[in-house]
């Protein structure tokens, strides 16, 4: 399943509406005779790119192997035909699934289409690994609205400018980060104030990738339309990269997944805008330093439902 999720990986730039998914043929003696993962939306999912893998020396020992795939099978004709009804065909023993898929066609039928053909499934193996790799997907099919990043850079005294006036706190190295974070992310939101007085590109020029989708934060975009209209364009994630204002309004609403913020260690403001509070309840789940910067991310413990 490990190796699944390696695989997985490779699809997070071509894959998005759909999860990330890997999936691994193992034959009884224990060797690996198939692999794949989803490339991109609209093609070939995990289990079928796995399948064709297999030379046709291997192809007799299916019948005895186990399939392991990070996420649920798919059980639906969409942009293809489900993979439930391939893995009967081909007639392997066993599944070993990762994690139930939450969109609605699917959440267990998949599994149930597998035993009713009397494939041995097993469910639930590094299910927060699995859970934790598609958790914008998730997010937006159980909660229904994106995935929410709130980022911010600030000096060692806690100030996101100086004298309200923009400050250069990123690096060049830590700049291409948040550009990285951009390509991979869906949409983006700043503040009006933000919007009139820097007029920022939020743009993807010092990675690859697409650009995401930009909205402004106003009295005429609020919050909560700026999400309906994420859910209803199949927008899985959102960055809020505005001002204390606009950070706080997205804090203290609760509409929050994830934080990321960037502190210059050796910068100081001295005054300007303060950084917003962090809130207490979340777990730090990494901390990066790099140079003169730290980076530090965190995820919120308390899920809230839009």
């Amino acid at each position: 399943m490990q190796r699944c999720l390696e695989l997985a990986q490779c699809g997070r730039m071509g894959a998005r509406p759909n999860p990330m998914v890997g999936a691994v043929i193992v034959s009884a003696d224990g060797r690996i005779i198939g692999e794949g993962y989803h490339r991109r939306y609209g093609e070939a999912h995990a289990e079928v790119n796995a399948f064709a893998s297999v030379k046709a020396a291997d192809e007799a020992l299916l019948h005895e192997a186990t399939l392991y795939v990070s996420l649920e099978p798919c059980s639906h004709y969409g942009k293809t035909p489900p993979c439930a009804d391939l893995i009967v065909r081909k007639q392997v023993r066993k599944v070993v699934v990762g994690c139930i898929d939450p969109f609605a066609e699917v959440q267990g039928r998949g599994i149930q289409r597998l035993r009713d053909a009397g494939i041995d499934v097993e469910t639930g193996v590094l299910e927060d690994e699995c859970r934790w790799l598609n958790r914008r997907f998730f997010t937006f099919h159980q909660y229904h609205r994106p995935y929410i990043i709130l980022k911010w850079a600030q000096t060692a005294d806690g100030f996101i400018d100086s004298d309200g006036q923009p400050l250069a706190i990123s690096t060049p190295f830590t700049k291409m980060l948040v550009h990285r974070l951009r390509a991979e992310e869906d949409a983006i939101v700043v503040g009006h104030t933000t919007e009139e007085r820097e007029h920022p590109l939020l743009n993807v020029r010092h990675w690859c990738g697409p650009s995401p989708r930009k909205f402004v934060l106003s009295r005429n975009n609020t919050m909560d339309q700026i999400i309906e209209t994420c859910r209803k364009e199949n927008l899985q994630s959102l960055i809020v990269e505005g001002g204390r204002k606009t950070l706080e309004s997205f804090l203290e609403a609760g509409f929050y997944d994830e934080l990321r913020i960037e502190t210059n260690t050796q910068l100081f403001a001295r005054q300007g805008t303060p950084a917003p509070l962090r809130p207490t309840d979340v777990t730090l789940l990494q901390r990066n330093v790099y140079g003169t910067n730290t980076i530090e991310k965190m995820k919120n413990n308390l899920i809230v439902d839009k």
